[in-house]
């Protein structure tokens, strides 16, 4: 199922995309971390709901939000996850090449958060090194500690697409990742969750990214250092994980800082960040002021 957080007529729903439209099921769930935390017996109440749907609405007369519009803590991320993207980055800032033996993982804040289809704004006063990352984002379905390898994929709800929008400048500058990830608006989510039983190999799923139309990014999920098993076990490990927590997988390389010479979104940009199977987010970057 595609589960999707949208706007129509001046109210916030949580629905199922079904044939171009969205079924809505919000009075049974009035946001989407009540969904997931009801788990299984939640989705089949969601599947009785639409096998006779009482209406439905066009899906291109609402707004698709980001899934989980305000999550209950920061989106949790992998940097250098995939091999190219990691020697890349090394070497564009002129470093030795190392590939990481633990997973290198940091946060962007919630407010960060943005519609799929959403403006991201760009202004040049607090950065002008706005960079593009597309990649395959998970969501938690139950409360899980210490997760072994073969009880870890049990725990994923679904998948998304994100974008993480990275300030590179500000990144430098900080000397750790935190800051230059969480500006607002720069982590664009969606279209919907698609739920796990639907995507049985997240890790032979196509991924891309276009700028403009041009194609920027082009690898596949199984290109991954640190699988999905591997990333539960890691932040699990001592660290209670909670259901609707969103966890992005990396990113392949083709990073705009990365290239010669670099390039950086500019306002009027559109970035395209596509996962085969799931769906495509598209924003389009906007000066301020």
């Amino acid at each position: 199922m595609k589960l999707a957080t949208y706007e129509f007529a001046g109210r916030t729903g949580v629905g199922v995309v079904v044939n171009e439209s969205i079924v809505d099921v919000t009075q049974a769930f009035p946001d989407m971390v009540r969904l997931i935390e009801a788990g299984p017996s939640g989705l089949i109440e969601i599947r009785a709901l639409i096998a006779s749907p009482t209406s439905s609405i066009p899906l291109d007369q609402v707004r698709l939000r980001a899934p989980i519009p305000t999550p209950r803590r920061n989106v949790m991320c992998l940097g250098k996850n995939y091999a190219e993207h990691a020697r890349e980055s090394y070497e564009a800032r002129g470093e030795k090449v190392e590939i990481p033996d633990f997973p290198v993982i940091f946060t962007k804040a919630t407010t960060s958060v943005n519609g799929p289809y959403d403006d991201v704004l760009l202004d040049t006063a607090v950065s002008a090194q706005m960079d593009y990352e597309s990649e395959l984002a998970f969501v938690m379905g139950r409360m899980v500690k210490n997760a072994t390898r073969d009880t870890a994929m049990a725990a994923v709800f679904g998948y998304t697409v994100l974008n993480d929008i990275t300030a590179r400048d500000l990144q430098t500058q900080h000397k750790q990742f935190f800051k230059g990830k969480s500006l607002d608006g720069c982590c664009p989510i969606g279209p919907w969750i698609v739920t796990a039983d639907e995507i049985p190999d997240p890790h032979s799923l196509g991924i891309s990214c276009r700028v403009g139309g041009e194609l920027r990014q082009v690898s596949n999920t199984g290109e991954m250092l640190f699988d999905i098993p591997a990333i539960i076990v890691h932040l699990s490990r001592g660290m209670t994980l909670l259901p609707g927590d969103i966890i992005a997988t990396g990113t392949p390389s083709g990073v705009g800082f990365a290239r010669k010479p670099p390039v950086y979104l500019q306002p009027g940009d559109v970035v395209e960040c596509e996962v085969a199977g799931i769906g495509t987010i598209r924003n389009r970057m906007v000066a301020v002021g």
